[in-house]
């Protein structure tokens, strides 16, 4: 079962529970004025580009949309949310000075979609390091997620590293929540979308943080234009990637040493 917590948790409490576990559900995180603005702002771009990134991976009636703090401004209140900070510096800034964006994609499932392959976030990297985890996930259900309508699967204690091939679908349990709640998972959990059986789509928000030290999974610098990147706060452009790690990734007006914490 997946371990729950309701918004008041401490988030250390949190963290050392999604270390322990691989994943956690967080109750009631997010309000209801900032979901239903990044659902009216991402309505018009799923219509237009949402099956771009279809394929078996992804699903044929799943629609997808990527560079996120492009299409909705609202989405940083969740991206740069302070609970997921705290929880993302309680599992990442163990092994880095900093931490960035590794990716952000809406995700709608449609009806008749099954249930997506069951895989890792951060299987794209060559490498793996005992103990480190290289990046976190925040899934933050736009709509109800149900047993019914695809609620994510997460397969508990998979961050040992175990083949996946040797995981049965049957380990893979639903995690039904209600809009505005968070479910993290780690890097290394296997996990994957689930079937949608109801008769109405469901959206969530998927966001990933990686170690300062990795490349980005989606190129922020590319993704987001830098007019809409200077737009946004200082630590949501740190979050971005707008910041050095040591000497990686120095720029001509760097704040040299001036490193994002949340």
């Amino acid at each position: 079962m997946i371990p729950t917590f309701d918004n008041t948790a401490d988030p250390a409490a949190i963290s050392n529970q999604l270390l322990q576990d691989g994943a956690v559900v967080v109750r009631n995180v997010a309000d209801e004025a900032t979901l239903d603005a990044i659902s009216r702002e991402l309505r018009p771009h799923y219509d237009k580009q949402g099956e771009s990134f279809q394929t078996d991976f992804n699903g044929y009636k799943t629609l997808r949309l990527s560079g996120i703090l492009a299409l909705s401004r609202s989405s940083a209140d969740l991206i740069a949310h302070p609970l997921v900070l705290k929880v993302a510096d309680a599992v990442l800034l163990r092994h880095c000075l900093n931490y960035r964006i590794g990716s952000c994609t809406a995700i709608e499932i449609l009806p008749g979609e099954k249930d997506q392959v069951l895989h890792r976030d951060d299987s794209f990297y060559p490498l793996r390091i005992p103990d480190v985890e290289f990046q976190i996930s925040a899934m933050w259900p736009l709509d109800d997620f149900t047993l019914e309508n695809g609620a994510t699967r997460v397969v508990m204690g998979s961050h040992d590293l175990r083949d996946i091939d040797d995981i049965p679908e049957s380990d893979a349990e639903q995690a039904p929540m209600q809009r505005g709640s968070v479910l993290f998972y780690l890097g290394a959990t296997v996990h994957g979308g689930g079937a949608n059986l109801s008769d109405k789509p469901r959206s969530g928000l998927i966001n990933t943080y990686a170690l300062g030290w990795l490349r980005q999974e989606e190129n922020q610098y590319l993704t987001i234009p830098r007019e809409i990147a200077d737009s946004y706060p200082d630590h949501v452009r740190r979050l971005m990637g707008y910041q050095s790690h040591n000497d990686l990734g120095v720029y001509p007006g760097d704040p040299d040493g001036n490193f994002y914490r949340s």
